[in-house]
């Protein structure tokens, strides 16, 4: 008996009774997490319809993208460095005060995400730490900047096509005008402004609310499916470091008040804004009367 115990239990596979969170497959663990309820569905869906009706503005995010062989933030002298860039689909200021908060959220797997997180666990934020002493009443140096958020100008929605398809610009770099910052990071030229930034603290994982509850950061994005055929996100908080001077545009002067005007997409097109005949508070008053 204690033989034919012993054979049998040699064949079973432990893992397939670890009931803990650690134990389960990374499968087991990521269904809880991104499954999306018919309710859910329907929420998404109506929200998608009604910010199509909507304007958001438009920004590219620059940053330094290290080779797999190099430091995960190298200088911006390093000829193994080179420049990536992306379109954001979410871009919001959160505060001025006490600190200037701005924030985005990006779809991973994403490699501006992993550049981004390599260069705040390599050079993080000096606002994420506390000082054990008192500050000096001399002003410190500012935190080196992890990334720029080039806000886009009416004249640039190629330039937002270009960040916003990899697959058909590789390197969009190479046929938009741009300049280094102070921290090396480039600053596209004919921007309506530009945000030198440095992030508060790693990203928040959105595809897993519970982590969200509970104040961690929950597991590993794996990529693949978040329900229901989404992507999944994860939210970049950052700290205004400088607002970089963006100089006068080169181009004809008939261009310029376009350069004046911001990008904005809206009912899933490029456009700007334009005077109203009359001010909005005018034309209310005609409506009521």
């Amino acid at each position: 008996m204690k033989t034919l115990l012993s054979r049998l239990t040699s064949d079973i596979n432990p893992a397939h009774f670890c009931l803990s969170r650690s134990c389960r497959p990374a499968s087991a663990r990521h269904l809880r997490a991104y499954s999306t309820s018919k309710g859910d569905r329907s929420v998404q869906d109506a929200l998608r319809a009604l910010l199509r009706e909507t304007a958001q503005p438009v920004a590219v995010v620059t940053s330094l993208m290290p080779l797999p062989s190099e430091s995960p933030h190298p200088s911006a002298a390093s000829p193994t460095s080179r420049f990536h860039g992306a379109t954001l689909s979410s871009f919001s200021s959160i505060a001025l005060h006490p600190h200037p908060l701005v924030a985005f959220s990006l779809r991973i797997p994403s490699r501006l995400a992993t550049s981004l997180k390599s260069a705040h666990a390599t050079c993080p934020s000096s606002s994420s730490s506390s000082p054990s002493t008192p500050d000096p009443p001399v002003r410190h140096a500012p935190a080196q900047a992890h990334m720029v958020v080039n806000l886009l100008s009416a004249t640039q929605a190629d330039v937002a096509v270009r960040f916003s398809q990899p697959h058909r610009f590789p390197d969009p770099f190479a046929g938009v005008p741009h300049r280094l910052s102070a921290d090396g990071l480039p600053v596209l030229d004919g921007a309506l402004g530009a945000l030198s930034c440095t992030l508060v603290a790693p990203s928040w994982p959105l595809h897993d609310l519970d982590a969200l509850r509970r104040g961690d950061k929950g597991e590993e994005w794996e990529g693949g499916d978040a329900g229901g055929g989404d992507a999944a996100s994860e939210l970049f908080i950052a700290r205004v470091a400088r607002v970089e001077d963006v100089g006068a545009p080169e181009s004809c002067p008939s261009e310029d008040a376009s350069r004046a005007s911001p990008l904005l997409y809206y009912r899933r097109a490029y456009t700007t804004t334009r005077d109203a005949d009359l001010p909005l508070s005018a034309a209310h008053s005609r409506g009521n009367s």
